[in-house]
């Protein structure tokens, strides 16, 4: 069985050399401690995790860590996490450490992986070659299942695919799960009545580990066809469950919320790689992964690698849409799919919802952006005889 190796940067303590670090980071993980055992068995040093390499990088040094087959139950995301991203954060002979990837072997990457991936999501729209436009109903919390549903239908109208609750709305009292699903479901079958055009509604089912899979399944038998999960706080083996779940038959699209608490700082914490790593063999379809330009901090250059840990071929998992969220706008259109490409969501809350004539013009605005990018003009040319994005890009520029 092939091994697991983890990549981490580091730098360590004035007292510990780069070795003796990434050494430190192997026994914690594996069959060591601080000082020796008397309960030590040889046979147990099979399960030794090695250093494989060390090499200085800016203010300190990547190293790359084989952890045994053994050492892992299959199957288990959770056991795995407590050994690629475990007790190393807080070893006081590191000033920083950030689990920057991991390559899992084909034999403990045992998971279904994604139902639905991009093709899947685009068969259900009836879409190809373009980039799908996506919004997050506003403000995030606070409307009634009426209102949110008049607010799914207005983006609808205006030419959405793809419409989610926000990562705080889940069956509060002004706002109940099932009161919500029943009226934006039925606001999009007026929708699709008038226009044509199917729309994704993902609803927020979001709940307690023994609990989540009971919601989801309450969720579609009220009509919803696609299923949000907050996964850094539900926990991956959550999204396994709805993704295994037989009766789970609709897309589910991730949230990454609380995931800069990890992935933010460029030298400590988990990067974004393989949180994506994760999310897509554990069977979801959509992952919000960033943007280029938005209100997020991020990284265009690691941006571009996570949404190919999402994309590229591995292991016959189906490949998982990236979304670009976050602070979006018409004028931000171009830079987005420019370096992206349009193989993603792009997805815009107060860049549609703030649009001084509404709902259904800031999505008008929003597709006219994609539209004008496909045809190879800039967005201001194309917004002389496209009044929504017009109005979008003379209130909000084109940066």
């Amino acid at each position: 069985m092939e091994d697991v190796i983890a990549h981490y940067y580091f730098r360590p303590d004035g007292r510990t050399t780069p070795q003796e670090a990434a050494q430190a980071i192997a026994e914690e993980e594996t069959t060591g401690t601080w000082t020796a055992l008397t309960t030590r068995q040889d046979y147990v040093r099979g399960l030794d995790g090695t250093v494989e390499s060390v090499e200085e990088s800016g203010r300190g040094y990547l190293t790359a860590i084989r952890y045994p087959y053994e050492i892992f139950e299959p199957g288990n995301v959770a056991q795995y996490l407590s050994v690629v991203a475990g007790n190393l954060f807080g070893l006081g002979r590191l000033e920083a450490v950030r689990l920057t990837d991991v390559d899992f072997p084909e034999s403990l990457a045992c998971f279904n992986g994604p139902n639905f991936g991009i093709e899947g999501v685009r068969r259900l729209l009836g879409t190809r070659n373009r980039p799908h436009v996506g919004t997050i109903i506003k403000p995030k919390v606070g409307l009634t299942p009426t209102d949110t549903a008049l607010v799914a239908y207005e983006a609808a109208s205006g030419g959405v695919d793809f419409i989610k609750d926000d990562e705080t709305l889940t069956n509060q009292a002004f706002c109940p799960m099932a009161d919500r699903v029943e009226a934006v479901m039925a606001r999009l079958d007026e929708a699709k009545d008038e226009t044509g055009r199917q729309v994704l509604y993902a609803v927020n089912i979001s709940d307690r580990a023994d609990k989540i899979v009971e919601r989801a399944e309450e969720a579609i038998e009220l009509g919803a066809n696609t299923l949000m999960v907050d996964v850094i706080t539900c926990g991956y083996s959550a999204l396994q469950a709805l993704a295994e779940e037989p009766g789970i038959s609709v897309p589910i699209h991730v949230h990454r919320t609380m995931h800069a608490a990890m992935t933010r700082n460029p030298e400590h914490g988990i990067a974004m790689r393989p949180i994506a790593r994760l999310v897509r063999m554990m069977g979801g379809d959509q992952l919000h992964t960033g943007t280029v330009s938005g209100k997020m901090g991020g990284n265009a250059e690691e941006l571009i690698l996570d949404n190919r840990a999402l994309t590229d071929p591995w292991y016959g998992f189906k490949p998982v849409f990236p979304v670009a969220s976050g602070g979006l706008h018409p004028g931000k259109i171009h830079a987005e799919l420019e370096t992206l490409g349009t193989e993603i969501v792009l997805q815009a809350g107060g860049g549609i919802h703030g649009h001084p004539d509404g709902t259904a013009a800031g999505a008008r605005a929003m597709c006219q952006a994609v539209d004008a990018f496909l045809e190879g003009v800039s967005a201001s040319e194309y917004a002389k005889d496209h009044v929504e994005l017009k109005h979008a890009l003379d209130l909000w520029g084109t940066s």
